[in-house]
């Protein structure tokens, strides 16, 4: 099987976002959630969200500088 970005799921304190996808992210996102094994697709958002972020080189370096991040497009 391909090896997925994502790891383990932490369990954590959550904060709860209300937000509207494309239907076609929402498919990919329920196959994803099926490839994973992961109980429900809407568990693997915050997870992917935070890889995404963590490998923004950009934002990192803008987020140890104090400095605003710049605009992108």
């Amino acid at each position: 099987m391909t090896r997925l970005k994502l790891s383990d799921l932490a369990a954590d304190k959550p904060v709860k976002v209300s937000m509207e996808l494309p239907a076609a992210v929402h498919r990919d996102l329920v196959a994803y959630a099926a490839i994973l094994g992961a109980e429900a697709p809407e568990k693997l958002i915050a997870p992917m969200l935070s890889r995404f972020m963590a490998t923004d080189r950009a934002f990192l370096k803008a987020k140890r500088g104090g400095q605003p991040v710049p605009k992108t497009g």
